[in-house]
């Protein structure tokens, strides 16, 4: 009889016991006239010495400014210097960074900075037509201890910045640390109505991001294009922890992403590695000058959010140069990362499984329902645990149970099949999780905002398979009686209120929903008859 479906990921290599100040500091000791960071955007360029001086420049100033360990500073912004500056300023003061998603708008953003109590904000002013400091102002006033406002490019930042404390004073704080403090609350949105808000330490982010760059074979020599979002792990964690871990440079080609934009930081940056999810890579390859581009510099990167299709794996190698491209499966709750292909797996296993148990990782295949570990080849659900899992849900212990056992194995709620060589094959959600884009989008928190609509009785949220994102979202409703609201009156109702991504694309009208002898909606079913409508057949993945 097989061995149950159980991996651990050995490695010679121990963890590291750092915070992320310290190690900062250790790399820029080593490599100090390397290049650390370039914002091609903004034309700045950082050593590792200057992104270092850099960095306690403003840690200094948010001591000056009463920022205490454990105190929330809320961060919302599009990828630039200065976001990376504030991650590692903060943590090197213990202050907790909370992200906010650069496409929330007033009620999620409102939601993130009174639950997580932030007592400052630093954002930039605007971002895609979106009036940050607008927004910010329309919802203080049910923030009592939101304190301060700091925009980027104003008055604000500079008289911030203005601000300093002995570094003896500095020194002391950063001493004070541990590695397992919390330095991080991700927001993530949940199946049961507002963002969870996953808490990370530094030991957490920290290592996940070293080990990752180790999966990429990272060292000093290299330069690591990051056109992912820094709000989310990907970019903050994968991309700068990976990077300053080893003492790479970070390249940001862009407050957001344009292939264009990436394409021309990898040639004139002559980076080595380039991550992103599948639709930046296929808008990269689509490009119309894409053949005009040297990309002969690329060697590695991280392709992560959602599958890949075996066309675009081949053309990202081929064409792109990059035959060392790994795959990396993970939550925001794991840090993010727990299984990663390896360099010199062949092209099938990087498409067709999310890899094998990261370095002091252990994933296994269990039944949901008993929790018995399953055996190889037997569908069930994911569940990982390690050093990478959270501290908890910020502030919710209950949702906190709910994910974490008494054992300390994290249900990813993704059902995942292992083969005898652990490697990891992910089938399905047990979640009603909607990937769009490599974006997550719980049905459950656009359907409670939809139920806001005083003409909407009823509401059902799934996914429907797209050639572009994977998958888009529909609505489907129960009107009020005698009311009249279309399907345009409900997508305008959700423009400037939530998420552009979380914004269904398809709303229809229905009469009743499909349900179980239990009362339950079958949100499958609902699945089978948007396909048919709407003559998506063709998009659907087969069997």
């Amino acid at each position: 009889m097989s061995e149950p479906a159980y991996a651990h990921g050995a490695s010679p290599v121990p963890l590291l016991g750092d915070t992320i100040g310290d190690n900062l500091d250790r790399t820029a000791a080593r490599f100090p006239d390397r290049p650390a960071l370039v914002a091609c955007h903004q034309g700045l360029r950082f050593t590792y010495s200057e992104l270092a001086a850099e960095v306690d420049r403003v840690a200094g100033a948010l001591m000056a400014a009463g920022v205490e360990q454990g105190d929330r500073i809320g961060i919302w912004s599009p990828n630039r210097a200065e976001w990376a500056l504030v991650q590692y300023a903060t943590a090197k003061i213990g202050a907790i960074l909370v992200n906010v998603n650069p496409a929330y708008r007033t009620s999620e953003l409102e939601y993130a900075l009174r639950q997580s109590g932030c007592r400052m904000v630093v954002a930039a002013p605007e971002f895609k037509g979106a009036d940050y400091g607008g927004m910010i102002d329309e919802v203080r006033p049910s923030l009592p201890a939101l304190e301060r406002v700091v925009l980027f490019d104003s008055p604000g930042w500079e008289k911030l910045l203005a601000g300093s404390v002995d570094e003896s004073a500095l020194a002391s704080r950063a001493a004070s640390l541990d590695p397992s403090d919390p330095i991080n609350i991700q927001y993530t949105s949940g199946t049961t109505g507002y963002p969870k808000g996953a808490t990370l330490s530094h030991h957490n982010i920290l290592n996940n991001g070293y080990f990752v760059g180790e999966g990429c074979r990272i060292t000093e020599a290299d330069s690591i294009c990051v056109p992912v979002p820094y709000y989310h792990c990907f970019g903050m964690v994968m991309g700068n922890l990976a990077a300053t871990s080893h003492g790479a440079c970070i390249v940001l080609p862009e407050a957001a992403f344009e292939p264009g934009a990436v394409l021309r930081a990898v040639q004139s940056e002559r980076c080595t590695a380039l991550y992103g999810v599948p639709t930046m890579f296929i808008a990269e390859l689509d490009h119309p000058e894409f053949d005009s581009f040297d990309l002969d510099s690329l060697r590695t990167g991280i392709m992560a959010g959602s599958p890949c299709p075996i066309e675009v794996m081949r053309k990202v190698i081929d064409r792109m140069h990059m035959e060392e491209l790994t795959i990396c499966y993970g939550m925001t709750e794991t840090s993010p990362v727990s299984t990663q292909t390896g360099f010199d797996d062949d092209l099938e296993r990087r498409v067709s499984t999310v890899g094998r148990a990261m370095p002091h990782v252990e994933i296994r295949v269990a039944d949901p329902d008993t929790g018995r570990t399953l055996r190889p080849g037997e569908p069930g659900e994911f569940q990982t645990r390690g050093y990478s899992v959270m501290l908890g849900y910020w502030e919710d212990p209950e949702r906190t149970a709910e994910a974490i056992d008494a054992a300390r194995w994290m249900h990813t709620g993704d059902l995942a099949v292992m083969d005898d060589a652990g490697y990891m094959n992910i089938v399905g959600r047990i979640k009603d999780m909607i990937i769009r884009g490599g974006e997550n989008v719980y049905p459950r928190e656009i359907e409670e905002f939809l139920f806001t609509h005083p003409d909407v009785l009823d509401v059902q949220v799934i996914g429907v398979p797209d050639d572009r994102y994977g998958e888009e979202i529909l609505a489907y409703f129960k009107p009020r009686a005698g009311a009249s609201v279309g399907e345009e009156e409900l997508r305008s109702y959700c423009q400037g209120r939530i998420a552009h991504y979380k914004v269904p694309r398809y709303v229809r009208p229905i009469d009743d929903f499909p349900m179980t002898v239990t009362g339950k909606v079958q949100k499958y079913a609902l699945r089978e008859r948007a396909i048919e409508e709407l003559g998506l057949a063709v998009a659907a993945p087969t069997a």
